[in-house]
């Protein structure tokens, strides 16, 4: 019951009231990203959600488009702007998937959305983290973020699939809070952002 409709319910009605609650903050940081992201404080990408089906993620622009002299874009580290670092340290750029929430591509507590061209990588197992919406924070988030594994942080995701409940959530929550205070596991160390999945090494 909770995990097919009391959860679906919950998620809207937290997604609406955060929205409205936080929209002053909303505000500040669009205006903050738009002026260092050449009026660009948002960007859409895909990702897939529950059963593999793509949907566009809403996240804040945290990186510019800086590119080097051929062309190429520039490293992670050196595109991330002085406030794009705030937003992501503090998990702002989180928010606007709220909208994605409400949408129902998404939970606010579920596997994190990755990126499409991991699906053929997965083992069978790993692939089962699919059978829920992902979500704005996770089991995995909450034990590491992006200073895990990619094999650690996929097991947790399906022990999670195997595992919703309200308690469960409602845990999650509180370890996200306050994991966002002490801006922990942001990235594995030495790196900007989190290393990109290669597939399983056995």
């Amino acid at each position: 019951m909770y995990r097919n409709y009391i959860k679906r319910l919950l998620d809207f009605m937290t997604a609406l009231a955060g929205l409205v609650i936080l929209s002053p903050l909303l505000i500040v940081v669009i205006i903050g990203l738009t002026l260092v992201n050449s009026g660009k404080p948002f960007f859409l990408q895909r990702r897939p959600g529950k059963g593999g089906r793509i949907f566009k993620i809403v996240k804040f622009k945290t990186m510019t488009d800086g590119r080097d002299a051929a062309g190429n874009l520039l490293p992670d580290a050196q595109r991330l702007t002085p406030v794009g670092n705030f937003v992501r340290k503090t998990s702002l750029d989180e928010i606007p998937q709220l909208i994605n929430v409400l949408k129902g591509d998404m939970s606010l507590i579920g596997p994190r959305p990755l990126l499409p061209e991991y699906l053929p990588l997965y083992s069978p197992q790993q692939a089962r983290r699919h059978e829920v919406r992902p979500g704005i924070t996770g089991w995995a988030q909450v034990n590491g973020r992006n200073a895990v594994s990619w094999e650690d942080k996929f097991i947790m995701d399906v022990w999670y699939v195997d595992h919703v409940s309200p308690g469960l959530d409602l845990q999650i929550l509180m370890m996200t809070v306050q994991k966002v205070f002490k801006s922990e596991g942001i990235s594995a160390e030495g790196q900007a952002t989190a290393e990109r999945f290669k597939g399983n090494a056995i």
